[in-house]
């Protein structure tokens, strides 16, 4: 078991402490710690804290108060801590601006509980229900609903996408499955009759497509991803490419999945799998805090492509004719 070490920790901690005991009033300080998942010494010292808190004024009757018997404790005076916690204006802003958000989010499911906490708060906030708040997600809502309703269609279809990791337009016949938002993302999900398995297609990415007559068939080896920890999930059959990453190149440990990160001095060894080589390639051409040590395949394509970089810098480009004169 170990005990939180931040101070939000324990603020939250507190907080949670007071309702706690008072519905639980004589409990043993043993019990008590093992539901909330501390030490007894930790929360000794929380009940320690916790006799100096309390409302403005600080005087007899502002602080609040407990007994202990033995091991056991009791709160005999609360100090008002059991009553709900009141937003203020900014907290209930930035709560109606993250809902707006997640309403505006396209195939987001459970739109009416999202709708309905909204209401909520902007009644509790008063003026705030007039605020001139506005949020909108670049997305292509129109091309999202056509999407939808052709997945609700049951038919397969024909897509004419684009791979960004390739940089490529490809056209496929794909049998949906299902319609998703990760992130601020929409996403179809089908049997790629392609690829032979089930892939995600954004739905931006998505240039054109038409449904079939056939109806959509997805195999019983189609199955759906788990999106839990995002769409990107590294795998072993993945290839690994290791990077040698300098102060201004380090966010890359903090967007993108790593495998490992060796702290050196001045510099970061990283470790990470990609979706493959040429995403790679096109990824770290041009990055100056970041150097390839492997695979040699990838070492190879970089200097190659920094190369025909120089290449077209050397050769001499002949000037435009000045328009005046045609010289």
């Amino acid at each position: 078991m170990t005990s939180p070490r931040t101070s939000a920790d324990r603020l939250g901690r507190l907080l949670n402490l007071v309702p706690y005991l008072l519905a639980r009033p004589g409990i043993l300080i043993a019990e008590a710690a093992a539901d909330l998942d501390v030490t007894e010494k930790q929360l000794r010292e929380d009940l320690e804290l916790l006799w100096v808190c309390g409302l403005p004024g600080y005087g007899p009757g502002d602080l609040i108060d407990m007994a202990f018997d033995g091991d056991r404790v009791t709160i005999s005076h609360d100090a008002g801590i059991d009553k709900p916690l009141r937003l203020n204006p900014d907290e209930a802003l930035a709560l109606v601006v993250a809902l707006r958000m997640l309403a505006e989010t396209p195939g987001i499911g459970s739109r009416d509980s999202i709708e309905r906490a909204l209401v909520k708060i902007e009644s509790a906030a008063g003026d705030l229900a007039d605020a001139p708040v506005a949020v909108k997600l670049p997305a292509n809502q129109e091309k999202l609903t056509k999407v939808r309703a052709a997945v609700d269609s049951g038919n397969a279809l024909r897509l004419t996408y684009y791979t960004a990791a390739r940089d490529e337009t490809t056209e496929r016949v794909v049998d949906p499955m299902r319609m998703l938002t990760v992130g601020t993302f929409a996403y179809l999900e089908a049997w790629c009759r392609r690829a032979e398995g089930t892939r995600l297609f954004r739905i931006d990415r998505i240039d054109a497509f038409t449904q079939l007559d056939e109806p959509s068939r997805p195999p019983a080896e189609a199955v759906p991803h788990d999106v839990s920890d995002g769409v990107f999930r590294p795998g072993p059959e993945l290839p690994l490419i290791t990077l040698r990453v300098g102060r201004g190149g380090r966010w890359i440990t903090e967007y993108y999945p790593v495998e490992q990160v060796v702290k050196e001095p001045g510099e970061w060894l990283v470790t990470m799998r990609v979706t493959d080589l040429v995403w790679a390639r096109r990824f770290l051409v041009g990055r100056p805090d970041v150097t390839v040590v492997g695979p040699q395949d990838l070492v190879e394509q970089i200097r190659d492509a920094a190369h025909a970089a120089l290449d077209q810098y050397a050769a001499p480009q002949p000037l435009a004719a000045d328009p005046a004169t045609g010289r």
